[in-house]
């Protein structure tokens, strides 16, 4: 007689409303575009709106780079790891891309670029998960 070993259920994946997954990828790109749009100013260029898709498309890639590999859909408001997981995979995708394509890589873009991307893209979850603690708070009681 055989018998197949008996597996763990796997746990329910937490459902998550379309709505809620759109808004933290609107979120996350406004979040690449304000970091661009700051950054202008050090970029020649015969339109902003040039320059700012200069300075955005390599953290827009890997933005979305990070988005596939983490599935983000599934935990799109959690600070860690979807967060800092985006924060981390933006930065360095979009520093490799700037590299290969001969852009600047100062220093102080360096520490900048990623003490924003940081404070933008894990701060605005974290923002929103407050909000969600404070009105479960507030409609429980």
């Amino acid at each position: 007689m055989t018998s197949t070993p008996a597996t763990a259920p796997s746990p329910p994946r937490p459902t998550v409303r379309t709505g809620v997954v759109a808004l933290a990828v609107v979120l996350d790109v406004v979040a690449v575009l304000a970091f661009a749009t700051g950054g202008r100013a050090t970029h020649s260029a015969d339109s902003p709106l040039t320059a700012i898709l200069t300075i955005a498309w390599p953290f827009l890639v890997g933005l979305a780079v990070g988005w596939v590999l983490l599935r983000a859909w599934r935990w799109p408001l959690a600070a860690w790891p979807t967060g800092v997981v985006l924060w981390v995979t933006t930065w360095v995708v979009g520093m490799a891309l700037r590299w290969a394509t001969g852009e600047g890589l100062a220093t102080a873009f360096l520490v900048v670029s990623a003490a924003f991307l940081l404070a933008t893209l894990v701060g605005w979850r974290l923002v929103a998960l407050l909000v969600l603690k404070v009105r479960g708070r507030l409609s429980t009681s």
